[in-house]
């Protein structure tokens, strides 16, 4: 089968940005000046400038800022520093990974590719990718299809590439019942999870197994790298393709006046360095780095003895309330000891052991369960170099599934079972777990940022007492220190169009919230790997409504100011409201043009090579 990706193959990963100290301490000074500019200027805020005959538009600007002005605070934490745990020499014998044992026999690993619809050609490029994992020492290893599509052709591709093939009867638990499934009939000392479409490189075991020498770390998380990700067009040639000749000639002017412009470089900003090169890499310093499924992995240990403990700890949980209840209708102060006996065994019956959360975020969930364990102190390490490569959504609507489920996820966990709460865990681990979860609530503040300057344009109302001196005294230190805070913080990694589109995701975002708020169920659909055809205006149909509003209050506002025939604007407030509103834009502007984004066809592909090849 001939798959889109294949003149990708070529492409190396990113290697980690390189740890500066000095750059640290900057980020630590100017995110500690930014912090203390926001504590002062949301306390004037509140204090002096709420504008009081407006209060209905004032006060939730107000909470908006403050909401985010936690999510700051939160994420400052998070970025506070990089301390990569020291790779050590690949162990030898299993003796060397655990407190005791008698046993000196060389470490197994299984590897598991969990499918359900994807193509066998597509999973036996993982599997000949697989193969081809190298080890110093002597080692046990077993690659393993575990098919919940129950397939001939996959039974076939198992047999047909030596690798052992595992099914099951249904699909209780999706991909964590999968998993579950597999841990049963299985007994390698460590798991590598792997995606349908996740290619391990050959040094992804002699690069971290060796963190396993220390026998409390649980689990080992790689970066994931999509390397089918779009370079995109410089903006020569896209415009040359618009316009011909007079295209390429502005296009040309445009890049020495600005730099070099790419269009379609990574339309669903699907590049994963910044959460991983700098978010989940600078938790290693509080043992908070959770797992992210595709390129960890796992102590067997550590999974099955935090599964008990969360089983005793559920079976426990369930027998009180019941037993709650029967108080409760009775009168009685006890339960007849006999009954309660009776009543656990029922729970024991009821209840599934389930080393894999039946979730759709299994791999946060068992992270927290693993962080929260009382008996044992366990670890996680994120790995800074990528050792595997995989797929990214090539279609707004496969984005769309992906990070819906990935929300949703996040939010029922915060909701039901919210690590906050939990015992076993530093305050450090919580405040990295509440810097993730405060994140998929955002939609809520965004939307009134996005609100906010269409309302003042059209109604020249201003959210605050004035756009005077004394606003912008408050205002500009505090939002000038966040931007330098944030340049320094993130050092190397592309970072503006992730922050639009963590703007531009609220329809997403706000579907996610209302489906868990209504106690729906985040369903569990695998990401499709190949591209769905067609545009998907309509998924954008929010995002456009913002874009069209925001542009026309503009215009209605400014026309006003200058013909001085309708509202009272300042000219501070126009300023100020325009460059946030052409931020908003420019973020809802992303995300319009990834729902028309197409792959190049072959023929632009070489009229583009062409043209760079003659300077064009």
């Amino acid at each position: 089968m001939d798959f889109y990706f294949k003149e990708f193959e070529h492409r190396k990963p990113p290697e980690p940005v390189p740890h500066s100290m000095s750059r640290e301490l900057l980020y630590q000074y100017l995110a500690t000046c930014n912090l203390t500019l926001g504590i002062w200027y949301l306390w004037w805020r509140w204090t002096y400038a709420l504008n009081y005959e407006a209060m209905w538009f004032s006060l939730p600007l107000a909470f908006a800022e403050s909401c985010a002005f936690i999510g700051s605070m939160l994420f400052t934490f998070n970025l506070w520093k990089t301390k990569d745990e020291p790779r050590r020499e690949p162990p030898h014998k299993i003796a060397e990974c655990v407190h005791e044992t008698d046993e000196d026999r060389p470490i197994s690993v299984d590897v598991f590719f969990p499918t359900y619809d994807e193509e066998p050609d597509l999973v036996r490029l993982s599997i000949l990718d697989a193969q081809k994992i190298r080890y110093p020492h002597d080692i046990e290893m077993k690659i393993f299809i575990l098919d919940d599509g129950k397939r001939p052709a996959m039974e076939a591709l198992a047999t047909e590439m030596g690798v052992e093939y595992i099914t099951r009867e249904g699909n209780v638990g999706f991909k964590a019942g999968n998993l579950r499934n597999a841990l049963e009939q299985t007994y390698g000392d460590f798991i590598v999870i792997c995606d349908a479409d996740t290619r391990p490189f050959p040094t992804i075991l002699e690069h971290t197994l060796g963190y396993f020498r220390d026998p409390d770390v649980a689990w080992v998380q790689t970066p994931q790298w999509f390397f089918d990700l779009p370079e995109g067009e410089r903006l020569p040639h896209w415009l040359g393709k618009k316009m011909g000749g007079f295209g390429r000639l502005i296009g040309r002017g445009v890049e020495r006046l600005y730099g070099p412009v790419t269009l379609g470089e990574d339309p669903f900003v699907n590049d994963p360095q910044m959460f991983y090169d700098v978010i989940q890499r600078r938790r290693n310093w509080v043992n908070a780095s959770f797992c992210c499924g595709a390129g960890s992995i796992h102590r067997r240990e550590a999974v099955m003895e935090a599964a008990l403990r969360a089983y005793s700890e559920q079976i426990s949980k369930e027998h009180d309330e019941v037993e709650r209840q029967i108080r409760k209708l009775t009168k009685e102060k006890t339960v007849d000891q006999d009954i309660s006996n009776n009543l656990r065994q029922e729970i024991l019956f009821d209840t599934e052991f389930t080393p894999y959360k039946f979730h759709v975020s299994e791999d946060i969930y068992t992270s927290i369960v693993l962080h929260s364990d009382t008996e044992r102190n366990w670890r996680s390490i994120q790995h800074p170099q990528v050792e595997s490569k995989m797929l990214s959504p090539q279609d707004l609507q496969t984005w769309t599934v992906q990070r819906f489920k990935y929300s949703g996820g996040s939010i029922d966990i915060f909701m039901n079972d919210n690590p906050l709460f939990r015992k076993g865990m530093t305050i450090k681990q919580k405040l990295m777990y509440a810097a993730s979860f405060w994140s998929n609530l955002s939609a809520i503040w965004n939307i009134i940022f996005l609100a906010c300057p269409i309302i003042y344009f059209l109604t020249s109302i201003a959210p605050v007492s004035a756009y005077d001196t004394t606003f912008y005294l408050h205002f500009l230190p505090f939002v000038l220190t966040a931007e330098l805070a944030m340049m320094i913080g993130t050092w190397g990694v592309a970072g503006y169009k992730g922050k639009t589109n963590f703007l531009s995701f609220f329809p997403v975002n706000l579907r996610a919230l209302w489906t868990v708020l209504r106690g729906r169920k985040i369903s569990f659909p695998t990401t499709p790997k190949e591209r769905q055809s067609g545009t998907f205006f309509k998924m954008v149909i929010p995002q456009f409504t913002v874009f069209v509003l925001s542009l026309f209050s503009m215009c209605f506002a400014w026309v006003g100011y200058s013909t001085g025939a309708y509202g009272s604007y300042s000219f501070g407030g126009l300023v100020l409201n325009s460059f946030w509103i052409i931020n908003n834009m420019m973020a809802m502007w992303g995300m319009i043009a990834a729902a028309f984004w197409s792959p190049p066809t072959d023929k632009e592909q070489e009229q583009g090579s062409e043209e760079l090849e003659y300077g064009i």
